[in-house]
């Protein structure tokens, strides 16, 4: 064998010993659980209510809802609101909100939300409150944090957990990546003056990761966001990626020691068959399980967005997984529900 036909052999051996654990990797995207009924939805969050269903609000309308008692069959509920309170306008002239996030603690549901427009950090992050946590039962209280023009940041995709006896916000989109601020755990709301941590960015323009979701398991907080384009249909390149951290407001790393700051992130889930573009994502717990809703782009549907739903499991190293064990639809506890809210999860349905 000739020296430059060894050092060919030599260099297709090593592209080859890569390829399959790429291709493992796109092999070992699982299908998301398999739904009925009103499955369209954007940017989903969802909750194991105290009377026993789910509930998921979503971005569209007035802050679309869906309920289901099984997490398999999803009704229509129609809306969080049943009218836009007057202050949206001033963030958005067709009162559009988007990427609500929804949580319990201290005997009520909280709903934070984002109302902005394209192109713009005119925006603002509000909240209301609920004491069932259903739709037309919201009390809006305002703005809970807002960005300008003049801010490095922009206010939207709220995602909302409890750490060290504090109250925190992660949000932040697209152009900068995700931030964090500490909120009033009696209104709900940024504490004024309070230092805004950076989480998450990419080196380059334009950066393009948005949509956080932090979830603490063992003795880590698992910060989970959205990389790429959204809203594309088909076209969507969407993916979610995931970091940890000991502390919540970081630094976040990958399972290969790169900061997220630094573009960082291990790929959780990504477009596979007919299921592009996932993102938008958040996570609750049901009966001990936690779980990653998500939108997604479906191809067999003309690009329709739907609701993904996937148990998420844990590798011996304590880093998140999508992969398949053996699970299927939560059962109903005997007897029914209970007026009072689980309370197995930090995010959701309850912030510990």
């Amino acid at each position: 064998m000739s020296v430059r036909r060894a050092l060919t052999a030599v260099a297709t051996a090593a592209l080859l010993a890569l390829l399959p654990s790429a291709a493992q990797a796109a092999e070992s995207y699982p299908d998301p659980l398999p739904l009925t009924g009103r499955q369209i939805i954007h940017d989903p969050t969802v909750i194991h209510l105290g009377t026993g269903g789910y509930v998921a609000y979503s971005t569209g309308g007035v802050i679309g809802a869906r309920l289901s008692t099984n997490l398999r069959d999803w009704t229509d509920a129609g809306n969080a609101f049943t009218t836009p309170p007057s202050w949206w306008y001033d963030y958005n002239s067709t009162a559009d909100p988007w990427a609500p996030d929804l949580s319990y603690r201290d005997g009520r549901y909280w709903l934070y939300y984002a109302v902005s427009s394209w192109g713009t950090n005119h925006s603002a992050i509000g909240v209301a409150t609920s004491p069932t946590g259903l739709p037309g039962t919201w009390t809006d209280h305002g703005t809970a944090f807002t960005s300008d023009t003049t801010d490095p940041w922009n206010a939207i995709d709220p995602a909302i957990t409890r750490a060290d006896g504090k109250l925190w916000m992660a949000f932040g989109s697209y152009w900068t990546g995700i931030r964090m601020v500490e909120l009033d755990p009696t209104t709900g709301k940024a504490i004024p003056g309070a230092t805004v941590a950076h989480l998450a960015t990419r080196p380059d323009a334009p950066y393009a990761v948005e949509g956080a979701s932090i979830l603490h398991h063992g003795r880590y907080y698992y910060l989970f966001a959205s990389y790429d384009a959204c809203c594309a249909g088909v076209n969507s390149t969407y993916k979610i990626r995931v970091g940890r951290s000991t502390t919540v407001t970081g630094p976040y790393t990958d399972s290969t020691g790169t900061p997220m700051l630094e573009g960082g992130g291990d790929l959780l889930l990504a477009s596979h068959g007919r299921y592009i573009g996932p993102g938008g994502e958040s996570t609750f717990l049901t009966n001990g399980r936690t779980w990653l809703a998500y939108h997604y782009y479906d191809a067999d549907d003309n690009g329709t967005p739907k609701l993904g739903l996937n148990p998420l499991n844990w590798t011996k190293d304590g880093w998140p997984s999508l992969r398949q064990g053996r699970w299927g639809y939560p059962r109903p506890k005997a007897g029914g529900g209970t007026a009072r809210p689980a309370t197995d999860h930090l995010h959701s349905p309850t912030i510990q």
